[in-house]
């Protein structure tokens, strides 16, 4: 049974119809993924799916985001291989999930946060929400998963443009891309969420997770595909010169100076 003593970055709230509420819980960071919450995240859609209890997890962000991305303010959440593996859990756990799993997006989602928002069966965003897999801007790949759902739910010209880029989307541009299933107003975000999670908790458990399973399934195949080239290339950015030049930008809060290498 998932013990909500056990998280320290992520709020666990049991509600008494099966709703499981868990909050990103950095909001000085926007959320950021640092080492800790990089393992929680890793661990949560398991223990969430092993919850006899649990009939559907709702994912949010405290504060004015739902998660800003990677925290390279510091303690940078991926190390080499065993980071990148457990990035891979982090996808692929949320794949192999059987019970609904729905985000709730206000604000920034960015780099490994819009996966993780976007990885969702359902995606409720705020109208001034912003998506964006920034991992460009750092210098390194998309290889946290962006690869492979950015193209599945928007098209593969659109996604590799946003993804070359970083350029953001708004809640109300993602709708119309396909990348979310609602957009609320902003204070609306959560209660829409929760009020679809009421629903698929009162209905057919099984029915319900029998209608997701197979498409998992397909995205899972997409997956296996996609995850270890994208983070054998990941890895390569990630000792090049463009991105040590970036974590050092932005510890300095200046524009980074590429220089394509």
């Amino acid at each position: 049974m998932l013990d909500p003593e056990r998280f320290e970055t992520i709020l666990i709230e049991k509600r008494d119809n099966g709703v499981l509420l868990a909050t990103l819980n950095r909001p000085e960071r926007l959320n950021a993924v640092n080492g800790v919450m990089h393992t929680e995240l890793a661990n949560l859609a398991r223990e969430a799916d092993n919850d006899g209890d649990v009939k559907v997890l709702v994912l949010t962000g405290a504060g004015r985001a739902f998660c800003a991305g990677g925290d390279f303010s510091g303690d940078s959440p991926i190390s080499g291989r065993s980071g990148l593996k457990e990035t891979g859990e982090i996808v692929n756990l949320m794949l192999d999930c059987s019970i609904p799993v729905i985000s709730a997006v206000k604000g920034y989602a960015m780099g490994l946060g819009a996966t993780i928002a976007l990885l969702a069966d359902i995606v409720v965003a705020g109208k001034t929400a912003t998506f964006a897999d920034t991992h460009v801007n750092m210098g390194i790949g998309a290889g946290d998963g962006g690869q492979v759902i950015w193209p599945l739910l928007m098209g593969v010209n659109r996604a590799k443009y946003y993804l070359m880029t970083g350029d953001r989307i708004t809640g109300e541009d993602a709708e119309r891309a396909g990348l979310v299933n609602f957009v609320v107003e902003d204070d609306e975000v959560l209660d829409k969420a929760l009020e679809i999670a009421d629903r698929l908790a009162a209905g057919p458990g099984l029915a319900i997770s029998a209608s997701k399973v197979g498409i998992n399934a397909y995205i899972k195949m997409v997956s296996n595909l996609v995850l270890p080239v994208s983070f054998a290339q990941e890895m390569q950015t990630f000792r090049s010169a463009d991105a040590g030049e970036a974590v050092k930008a932005f510890q300095e809060k200046r524009t980074p100076d590429f220089k394509g290498h």
